[in-house]
């Protein structure tokens, strides 16, 4: 169990005043629920009998409602399709009070979508028993990068953090990298990066939250321990000339690397017997910034990061934890 520091119980205090933009690929997370009827007739699968749809925020639209679910202002920029689950995220976004101010449409673009198919009773829990992946092919049009630089000059101004949330659908070109890197240089602000596939591409942030598998396969080392973890951590580190490594290590907690300090490891918050993984890293790298921008130490941060993560991964389907989550986690009154 994390225990609560006077340091961290003053950054969950003040998780509402930064500023924070969320760049990256607005994903729409889609959940088809059904109850178990039969076997087929036509070949050994199970049938479901539809019983409901849901329709929640994912990568990036993740990642930026977990920063408001903690109060804080943020701004999502990402391009969506002009199809019916870009009209989704648009509504979701909008219902939740967030801005659509740096949400770019792209006519003949298709907005990502993530089906989860869900089977149980009513009273069972549900189970995935498969998920179909809809994809845009390739980068955004010309146009539209240059409808992001715009959005990203305009609506960075003041910004304390610029997370970067790339789940390889091409939102976060070169070109919008280097005026993140020029923005934050000019703001001091913050940058953090979670690349699901091109994390070397993002060579001179703040942070950086890998997971343990993505660390072996950057570095070709295996990490079957503590001391291999924190060599491939120390080698990734220098490789992107970054500050801060964040890696999450699933049920064995986080290791948590500084570049002018020392490597901490974190044991896991709460228990390992989890509900749903789905979204956690989007948790961790909002936490994780957000503690930053408010003014926690790197272990603080990392900390409160934990405990996020340990909160969400115990709901089904991508959630979000709040300050009075966080507290609540940490033994602290609401």
């Amino acid at each position: 169990m994390t225990v609560a520091t006077p340091g961290m119980r003053a950054v969950i205090d003040r998780l509402d005043r930064p500023v924070v933009v969320v760049l990256g690929d607005l994903i729409a997370d889609e959940y088809l629920f059904g109850k178990p009827a039969r076997i087929s007739r036509e070949a050994p699968v199970l049938i479901l009998r539809f019983s409901e749809r849901e329709v929640l925020l994912g990568g990036a639209a993740n990642a930026a409602h977990n920063v408001h679910a903690f109060g804080a202002r943020v701004v999502p920029i990402g391009v969506i399709g002009a199809d019916g689950a870009g009209e989704e995220l648009h509504a979701l976004f909008q219902s939740d009070g967030i801005s659509t101010d740096g949400v770019v449409v792209e006519r003949g673009r298709r907005t990502p979508v993530k089906t989860r198919i869900m089977a149980g009773g009513y009273q069972a829990t549900r189970q995935q028993v498969v998920r179909l992946d809809r994809e845009p092919a390739g980068e955004p049009q010309p146009t539209t990068e240059d409808a992001l630089v715009d959005r990203l000059n305009a609506l960075a101004v003041g910004a304390a953090a610029i997370v970067i949330s790339d789940y390889g659908y091409g939102t976060v070109t070169p070109r919008l990298f280097e005026c993140v890197k020029k923005i934050a240089r000019s703001a001091n602000a913050i940058v953090s990066v979670d690349s699901r596939y091109h994390l070397p591409r993002f060579g001179g942030v703040t942070v950086a939250t890998p997971n343990e598998a993505e660390l072996e396969q950057l570095t070709g080392v295996p990490v079957d321990d503590e001391r291999a973890v924190e060599k491939a951590g120390r080698h990734l580190l220098e490789r992107l000339d970054a500050r801060i490594l964040l890696i999450t290590r699933g049920s064995r907690g986080m290791a948590l690397l500084e570049r002018d300090g020392a490597t901490t490891f974190i044991p896991i918050h709460g228990t390992d017997e989890i509900a749903d993984v789905t979204g956690a890293g989007d948790t961790v790298i909002s936490t994780f910034t957000l503690a930053l921008a408010a003014g926690a130490t790197p272990i603080e941060a990392a900390s409160l990061a934990n405990v996020a993560g340990g909160v969400v991964v115990m709901k089904r389907g991508t959630g979000t934890v709040s300050r009075a989550e966080l507290r609540q986690a940490l033994g602290l009154d609401a």
